[in-house]
């Protein structure tokens, strides 16, 4: 099914053909003069200097090529040479009914479906999630399923930080509570134990008291480096307490990522492409790409049309070691050999877009990628307080993500109990999913790239452009056809086959309208990788249903087919929210 913007602009192109001008100027776009009409065409003004006529002139020849149009109710050629058009009931109930009866609502299938990796994790093992991981997380894992739902094939990748300094710093740290553990005798032969030797707790308490220390004790920094070196070098021991590091850090991660219905469906690290590394320094250097600058090894990445500097990439610093850079190309490498993907998606603070370029740039310039394979750097804004900068604890601390989830949850718990008879375990059940809504809308309603205030009082809110009040809408619909499905069923069996009748006032009209542009903003989504856009749909959806509602006894309708049209639509309006907030990454409850 097309979209509804390329259907009108159809009729529109054949009109302004018929009338003897290009068709390429029937395009039609969403009024932005509701009050006046729906859609307009604005392509008499463009067609002027080209025909050499007045705009008016021109719309009032098109306006007359589409007097008995079953498509357009209305069509105004008004001054200086607008084309305003209102859609024929008739006509919007037929795309309406199509809709709902096709796979998708009628989305468009992929011409050329595309394999897209996204890197939306970044998180280091060892150290707890706070706050400014949440928004990598819950923007990527839209995008993730925004473009699945769009037809393209997409790899979640967590890629996690695991090889650095910090692991030598968390093993030194052990060492220092508990030296006799036979993981650093460096004679002992047997087998280690299967079961770690702490906590997901003592872990993370562990890396910032080993941390903090190493900066104040050089001494201790060097034991740390060194346990750093013997284990990127394999000695056993120091192997067989990473592995004990992982799968305790991992299994933590996926609790609190999955508390948050994040997934991913790799969970590769940097670790992972240590041992491509010598292999691709050995290809950059013998194919020219690059060169000992002060001791350290680079490729330049500037090209002449930069207006401002771009410094060269460093692949190896002077003393020989590897960088963020080289981690990063060398997955570039890997993701090309195992996946060949046409797209990687890297969903990062925007503060890192020039270290990204740079990248980029060096993966393009050294052939790791493809020349049609796209590198999109997805850049994300902060998340702030009240005051405005990065969000902290009440004592200036950075919050852990755990916390911030377990506050929304608690605030949630008490707004639903205010006022509801629910027992106490159907109250936590809701709260959760509720909670989940308010954090994730929260933050996907605002551009990607700009920062945006975290406010538990409006983000919590059953009103206004928050996740609740669009799961109370979700839920008030599902009220309705639990009372209409329970009278029916017990009339006749069944609610299946029911027919959409012809809107037959402007709240009813509005929603369909609405309805309608699901294909339209999906589409937008997936190819802008924008899920705001998925927000500000649902939010004018449940506001126009949220009229209808007002302004139409449904249940109370004597007339059996107008009612029935009542309630197909409404069940079209919840399968349309339910789709959109689950490519957002949250689910609805039965009640509220």
């Amino acid at each position: 099914m097309k979209k509804i913007l390329d259907l009108l602009w159809e009729e529109m192109g054949q009109a302004f053909e018929a009338a003897g001008y290009d068709p390429a100027l029937g395009k039609v776009t969403v009024s932005n003069r509701p009050d006046l009409c729906e859609y307009q065409c604005n392509g008499a003004m463009a067609g002027a200097k080209q025909y050499h006529k007045a705009p008016l002139v021109i719309a009032r020849d098109v306006a007359e090529k589409l007097e008995g149009s079953r498509i357009f109710k209305e069509v105004c050629a008004v001054a200086p040479g607008f084309l305003n058009l209102k859609l024929e009931e008739e006509y919007l109930l037929e795309v309406v009914a199509t809709m709902a009866s096709e796979p998708k609502f009628g989305l468009e299938a992929q011409e050329h479906p595309k394999k897209i990796m996204i890197d939306y994790g970044g998180a280091n093992v060892a150290k707890p999630l706070h706050v400014g991981h949440i928004r990598s997380a819950v923007i990527g894992e839209s995008v993730k399923r925004i473009c699945r739902y769009a037809g393209h094939e997409v790899i979640g990748d967590v890629h996690l930080g695991d090889w650095g300094l910090q692991m030598g710093l968390v093993i030194t740290g052990l060492q220092e509570r508990q030296p006799e553990l036979v993981y650093f005798d460096e004679n002992f032969q047997g087998e280690y134990p299967s079961e770690a030797p702490f906590t997901i707790s003592e872990l993370e308490e562990i890396y910032p008291a080993s941390s903090a220390r190493s900066k104040e004790d050089p001494e201790y920094k060097a034991r740390a480096m060194e346990a750093t070196f013997k284990l990127q070098n394999g000695v056993r021991g120091y192997r067989a307490l990473w592995d004990h590091i992982m799968s305790v850090s991992i299994a933590d991660l996926k609790k609190n990522y999955g508390s948050l219905n994040v997934e991913f469906d790799l969970w590769k690290g940097e670790s992972d492409v240590q041992k491509l590394i010598p292999e691709m320094v050995a290809y950059m250097k013998e194919g020219g790409y690059a060169y000992i600058s002060e001791g350290a090894l680079v490729v330049d990445v500037k090209e002449e049309t930069d207006t401002k500097e771009i410094p060269p990439c460093m692949i190896l610093k002077s003393d020989g070691a590897s960088l963020y850079n080289t981690t990063d190309l060398a997955t570039i490498m890997e993701r090309m050999r195992l996946y060949q993907p046409d797209e990687i998606i890297y969903v990062v603070d925007k503060r890192q877009e020039l270290y990204f370029e740079q990248v980029f740039r060096c993966a393009r310039k050294t052939k790791l990628v493809k020349p049609e394979t796209q590198l999109k750097f997805l850049g994300f804004g902060t998340m702030n307080g009240n005051d405005g900068k990065p969000f902290k604890t009440r004592d200036g601390g950075v919050m852990r993500l755990e916390n911030l989830i377990r506050e929304t949850q608690e605030e949630m718990y008490r707004k639903i109990r205010e006022g509801r008879e629910m027992s106490e375990e159907e109250a936590r059940n809701v709260a959760g999913l509720v909670a989940v809504s308010a954090l994730k809308y929260g933050d996907l309603s605002n551009q990607a790239s700009k920062d945006y205030i975290f406010d538990i009082d409006r983000f919590t809110s059953f009103e206004g452009d928050t996740g609740p009040y669009i799961l109370y809408t979700i839920v008030r619909i599902k009220s309705i056809l639990t009372k209409y499905g329970e009278r029916q069923k017990a009339e006749s069996g069944s609610v299946e086959g029911l027919a959409f009748a012809k809107p037959e006032n402007e709240a009813e009209k509005a929603l369909m309208m609405e309805l309608i542009q699901f294909n339209t903003v999906m589409c937008a989504a997936a190819e802008e990788k924008a899920p705001h856009r998925v927000c500000a749909y649902i939010y004018d959806l449940a506001n126009a249903f949220n009229r209808f509602y007002h302004e139409t006894k449904i249940l109370k309708e004597e007339d059996p087919k107008k009612q029935e049209g009542y309630i197909a639509l409404l069940i079209l309006v919840r399968d349309v929210l339910e789709t959109c907030i689950d490519v957002l990454g949250f689910s609805a409850p039965e009640k509220m």
